[in-house]
């Protein structure tokens, strides 16, 4: 009664293998699936390019990388060093909120990270991650030991920075030591006159001490400590005796990243002796027993420092007091943690997991700290290939989904693909068939793939409504798998992260105009760009309407309400003495675009500082001046205004040549209109200088959220260009005239003004 799942003679499909037959329709029917295969390809091939065109961050699109070998993804991570500040140890704030200026890199303030992988490729050693930090300070010169992955050997080497001016700007040296195996934990201190390093070499099996002959780049072996491969170990000074503190991961039993050793000696030089309670831990990795920097001493207690590796490798650090340190007995007790953690996640530099901290009191007194600091989590890099892979199979597989429902796949696998289809066979091949359980298997699970094809067709029928369902059902889960593919296999690590300037990042100010009705959209507004890794504080200029409490927004930033007593529109430009940052983004709190937007836009104007940068170019001219749409601007290549709510500008720049003297009769009319204060300030730029004074960036989407919710200003687009245009007609006679001030698109050589 049952039938064989073998094919002969002729079948239900029709196949035979008479005359040539079989051959004959499997070719005609390769020929329509290879058909259907192309166009699939060809149709998800285009829009994974349009995913990669307009959905990946620039840089990944070939923006300003500067170095080529240097910076490439690591599995281990994308580490970078930051520098904090403050009165002790457990009151540290980061550089950026200490106001320091450096005006070469256009760094108003200078923000962390402050060493990147950046910083050592660009002088031709090409790094994936700096990490593991220990100051050094001798005359007044901040020195900085660190881990350095060479991006060609894969291998850590040991790096070293300067800093003539306490931390702020780090100059790379040069590579301190290059073993021929792995080195990190640079721990650097001085004893009876020479300076030594006792960085991890685990690869080696043996801990060793290095003496510097020419400081800070010229080291020699000096002598092992002990023949172990202890990982991240420190030597200290306490109680009239020498202790190291390290983890040996090698022993049977022994919880990776939980152990902790203390040895003791009367000497930096040994020997060394086991403490009896050793291993002091062999606990859960997440306790924090594995090593994160250099021990310190504060108000006469000392204090350790270690890692949390919990839920990822180097998650954070714990800081413990020891209260009792003896060769016979141990103790420590953990204390709260005074570095404030970013919660931007993955578009802070640190905002997954910080490991390492080093932390000095300096001569005046106050203290400085260094620490090392990722935006994604170890392994990153392998689950977002597997993530991708399984992705792109899943596409293949819904591919054919659509295909058999078509009918353009009449079975999953071609019949001359099967063994026993070859109509001319070997004798041995024959027997192998009749005798092989695998071969038998392998033709019972072709025959069945092909028999759920056919079947899968019958009862989903395009036709019919459910056959119609599972098809768009397919069609639209094809196409989002293939964005997340693109995104997972090439979209590097998913962070918008700023973009370094003359070795440095910086940080601005976001102000925003709003007044009660538009309490929506200042929410949605807040929570995003909050979260972008170069905005300092938010500020609210509020010109009408009850405002509304700091508690209401969902913000990572500080936020500051500014109640104005009148609502005018020249209350965009006031200068604000409680803004700390030179750059202000004036962005209104209707328009929604990415955080890589917003950081390339802040990358131009630190280029320019003197100029009006923004994202809206428009272009006035004819006789007299009209005022058009961007359509009008890229129709003649070129634009001559910059739309001010969402443009970035000096702000003591911007704001008093706003409010001078000069600008009075503008401000009147803006009153007057309630409109054209920002080509006011278009005019009051191209009034000061002969040469450009704007410049545009094009951003990758945009999103007007006042359509969202009803609340739009300008709703009678004809009204709001005939006032306009009254505004250019007496601007031009009280500023000058804008014509002749053409700036063309496509004119940057970073490809971002198209």
């Amino acid at each position: 009664m049952g039938s064989s799942p073998i094919l002969s003679g002729r079948s239900s499909n029709g196949f035979s293998n008479k005359n040539g037959n079989l051959h004959n329709y499997d070719g005609c029917l390769l020929s329509s699936t290879f058909a259907y295969f192309l166009c699939s390809f060809i149709v998800l091939g285009s829009f994974g390019t349009f995913c990669g065109r307009f959905l990946l961050p620039p840089n990944l699109r070939g923006g300003l990388s500067s170095t080529t070998l240097g910076c490439r993804e690591d599995n281990e991570g994308s580490w970078s060093i930051g520098v904090f500040y403050g009165d002790s140890p457990f009151s540290l704030k980061p550089i950026e909120d200490m106001n320091v200026w450096e005006d070469k890199s256009a760094a108003w303030p200078v923000a962390n990270p402050v060493l990147t992988c950046a910083s050592v490729s660009d002088a031709g050693i090409p790094s994936n991650f700096v990490a593991d930090p220990f100051l050094y300070v001798k005359d007044n010169v901040f020195y900085m030991f660190y881990e350095t992955k060479n991006s060609l050997t894969m291998q850590g080497d040991i790096g070293v920075s300067q800093s003539n001016d306490q931390g702020a700007t780090w100059n790379y040296l040069g590579i301190a030591l290059d073993e021929r195996w792995h080195l990190s934990f640079p721990y650097v201190f001085e004893y009876q006159g020479n300076i030594y390093m006792m960085p991890e070499g685990s690869a080696r099996g043996e801990l060793c001490l290095y003496r510097a002959v020419d400081f800070p780049l010229k080291w020699t072996f000096d002598k092992t400590i002990i023949k172990k491969p202890l990982v991240d170990s420190f030597m200290i000074q306490y109680g009239g005796k020498f202790w190291i503190f390290g983890s040996d991961h090698r022993g049977i039993g022994t919880e990776k990243n939980g152990q902790l050793e203390i040895w003791y000696s009367s000497s930096p030089f040994g020997p060394w002796k086991h403490h009896k309670k050793n291993p002091i831990y062999n606990a859960d990795k997440s306790w924090g027993a594995r090593n994160g920097g250099r021990p310190f001493v504060h108000d006469g207690n000392l204090y350790r420092i270690g890692q949390d590796c919990g839920n990822t490798y180097g998650r954070r650090v714990h800081i413990f007091k020891i209260e009792v340190l003896t060769t016979d007995e141990f103790k420590e007790v953990e204390v709260p943690f005074g570095v404030p953690m970013s919660t931007k996640g993955w578009n802070s530099w640190n905002g997954a997991r910080v490991h390492h901290l080093d932390v000095q009191q300096l001569e005046s007194g106050s203290w400085i700290a260094v620490m090392d600091g990722d935006r994604v989590l170890s392994g990153y890099k392998s689950r977002h290939l597997i993530l991708g892979l399984v992705s792109m199979v899943a596409v293949a597989a819904l591919v054919i989904l659509v295909g058999i429902l078509l009918g353009a796949v009449k079975c999953l696998v071609p019949l001359t693909w099967c063994a026993h289809h070859i109509e001319k066979r070997e004798d041995t091949i024959l027997a192998w068939e009749r005798q092989s359980w695998l071969s038998l298997k392998l033709q019972l699970f072709c025959s069945r793939l092909n028999r759920a094809s056919s079947i899968l067709h019958a009862t989903l029928k395009p036709n019919t409504c459910t056959g119609i369902v599972v098809l768009v059902l397919a069609i639209l889960l094809a196409i989002t798998l293939t964005g997340f593919g693109i995104k997972y296999v090439c979209g590097g690590n998913g962070a918008e992260e700023p973009y370094l300037y003359k070795g440095h990042y910086s940080q601005f100010t976001l102000l925003t105009m709003t007044y009660d009705a538009r309490l929506l959209n200042l929410k949605m507004y807040i929570k995003h760009y909050s979260r972008c890794s170069s905005v300092h504080e938010i500020v609210v200029i509020w010109n009408r309407g009850t405002p509304p409490k700091i508690s209401d927004f969902d913000s990572v930033v500080p936020i500051r309400i500014r109640v104005e007593e009148k609502n005018s529109l020249n209350n965009r430009f006031v200068d604000d003495p409680l803004i700390k940052t030179r750059g202000v983004l004036e962005l209104d709190d209707d328009i929604m675009m990415t955080c890589d937007d917003i950081e390339r836009g802040f990358h131009v104007w630190r280029r320019y500082p003197d100029r009006i940068v923004g994202f809206y170019p428009r272009l006035a001219n004819g006789h007299p001046l009209r005022y058009k749409s961007e359509k009008h601007a890229r129709k003649h290549n070129g634009y001559n205004l910059i739309l001010t709510g969402a443009a970035f500008m000096d702000a003591k720049l911007a704001f008093r040549r706003y409010w001078s003297e000069e600008a009075a009769l503008g401000r009147e009319l803006v009153n007057k209109l309630f409109n054209c204060e920002d080509l006011l300030l278009n005019y009051l730029y191209a009034n000061h200088s002969s040469s450009n004074v704007v410049e545009y960036v094009r951003p990758s989407w945009v999103v007007d959220t006042s359509k969202l919710s009803g609340v739009a200003i300008s709703k009678d687009m004809n009204a709001h260009f005939g006032l306009r245009n009254e505004c250019l007609e007496k601007f031009s006679v009280w500023y000058g005239s804008l014509s002749g001030r053409k700036v063309n698109f496509h004119r940057r050589i970073d490809g971002w003004d198209g």
